[in-house]
């Protein structure tokens, strides 16, 4: 019993530090650089591909050859053994005697092997001075070295047992086949060497190759983690996986650099347009506070201050929901809808303003225009463009608000009549707080045309701003359909009349 539990007992219980030894050996290899390279795995997996594709190869080749002689002479030799059976069924153990003899003295072939021998194995016809010891089992295949004259040979011999205590062996000598199986397996055994050395060097090679063209990759990235966003990624021109990798880092690193720019400008936006309202208000509150005759004073400053701050709350609340916007999270609320109802809606909510200011605007466009997005978005953004023009536009001059299904497009034109947007600026109209010379004296904040790129953008759109001689012509170009299978009508569609509340930007 005692020596049954002892050998039950787990190894690192019987030797602790043999099982630490082992543990931090582990440990080691998992800490080695080399090991945890992916260029050296990815060479591994290549070598044992490799190396099976080349073993099956050698397997494959070595059949059809050192096998064939095999069967080649396995099958001579059963063609003798049916022509030998045919004459012992004519003529019992005389006609096989005579066969025998028959075909020895023709040499039919020289290589064949026959021996008849009795019930006590003495040889009666044959080649074969003596029956071979090592030929014991019945209907069997042997291998061996048989003596045939005065020289030793090696011969294949199948072994038949024949009425009577007669036995007989058929055989062929293989000697010289033996010696071309030899030289195949050899052959095989030094292409399978030049194989392995070779899927080694491919390995090798597999691994430099991958580490080169990882290196820029890992140098750009060191350099991004200490700060650096000026460099980017080498493409060779090749066009294959590496390049594309690369081309796809480059633009993530000039996106990222646009938001830094663009972070950078909001922060320099912010402290030089936030400062003025700000100083303001403070300047108005101090000032009733020291010169306010009554209740009545004090209150007029306090309304003036509080105007000054909304608008600083507003500024603020647009750049919060451009920075949503971007975020992408508003996909979540996107459904199927016609573009023709709610600019329709735009066009009576926006169509009164425009007559008090004796202006018109004039919609050009055929229903349906289906595409799928968020209507909120959508709404804003053509507001923001329509905002603009009774802005910038003339008394007695048309505002143009026109859709077209171009393919798998849907554009979306908002024309006006005003100074338009000199071509210097165009580039930049679309940043927070950027404010050409035309329009600094306008009232606003800069985040309009901020807003409807966010929201075109969103919606894998764009935005191009033209001359309309004179004024102004923006386009959004929208895709008539984001998703296949959820077309205009296949889902709930939205209540057309919704309310149009722009965001004070």
């Amino acid at each position: 019993m005692s020596s049954g539990i002892a050998a039950a007992t787990p190894p690192s219980e019987k030797n602790p530090a043999r099982e630490s030894k082992r543990v931090r050996l582990l440990s080691r290899l998992r800490r080695s650089p080399l090991l945890r390279s992916a260029g050296l795995r990815f060479a591994v997996l290549y070598a044992i591909i490799f190396g099976l594709s080349a073993l099956a190869l050698a397997i494959f080749l070595w059949w059809a050859t050192a096998g064939l002689l095999n069967r080649q002479v396995e099958a001579a030799i059963n063609a003798d053994a049916q022509g030998l059976g045919e004459r012992y069924q004519e003529g019992g153990i005389p006609a096989l005697i005579l066969t025998i003899q028959d075909r020895l003295s023709q040499n039919i072939d020289e290589n064949a092997i026959y021996l008849l021998v009795d019930a006590g194995f003495r040889p009666i016809a044959g080649n074969l001075d003596n029956w071979p010891k090592q030929v014991s089992a019945s209907d069997s295949w042997f291998e061996l070295l048989v003596k045939r004259g005065d020289h030793e040979a090696l011969a294949r011999i199948h072994r038949y047992d024949l009425p009577g205590g007669f036995h007989l062996l058929i055989g062929r000598d293989i000697g010289s086949r033996a010696k071309l199986r030899s030289l195949l397996t050899a052959g095989l055994l030094w292409a399978v060497l030049v194989m392995v050395v070779l899927g080694s060097a491919g390995a090798l090679a597999i691994q430099s190759l991958f580490k080169r063209s990882l290196a820029d990759v890992s140098a750009t990235a060191d350099a991004i983690s200490r700060g650096d966003l000026s460099n980017r990624v080498r493409i060779s021109g090749r066009g294959d996986e590496f390049d594309r990798l690369a081309e796809t880092i480059n633009d993530m690193l000039d996106r990222i650099a646009r938001l830094m720019d663009g972070v950078r400008q909001v922060s320099n936006a912010i402290a030089h347009d936030l400062r003025t309202p700000i100083t303001r208000a403070r300047a108005r509150l101090e000032d009733a506070a020291l010169h306010a005759r009554d209740a009545s004073d004090l209150h007029a400053a306090v309304e003036r201050a509080t105007s000054d701050l909304d608008g600083i709350v507003s500024v603020f609340q647009g750049l919060l929901r451009i920075a949503e916007i971007e975020a992408g999270s508003r996909r979540s609320a996107f459904a199927s809808l016609d573009l023709y109802e709610l600019l329709s809606d735009l066009h009576e909510l926006y169509g009164a303003a425009a007559e008090e200011q004796g202006q018109q605007i004039e919609l050009l466009a055929k229903p349906p225009l289906p595409m799928f997005g968020d209507r909120d978005l959508l709404q804003q953004a053509v507001a923001n463009l329509l905002e603009n023009a009774l802005k910038f536009s003339p008394p007695g001059k048309p505002i143009l608000l026109a859709a077209e299904r171009l393919g798998d497009r849907i554009e979306i034109v908002v024309a006006d009549s005003g100074p338009g947007i000199p071509v210097e600026d165009r580039a930049r109209v679309t940043e927070r707080f950027y404010r050409g010379e035309s329009a600094r004296s306008t009232p606003g904040s800069g985040l309009g045309l901020s807003l409807v790129q966010a929201v075109v953008q969103l919606h894998n759109g764009g935005l191009r701003l033209e001359d309309n001689h004179p004024g102004v012509r923006a386009v959004l170009s929208l895709p008539a359909e984001l998703s296949a299978n959820r077309r205009l009508g296949k889902t709930e569609r939205p209540n057309a009349t919704k309310p149009v509340t722009p965001a004070p930007v």
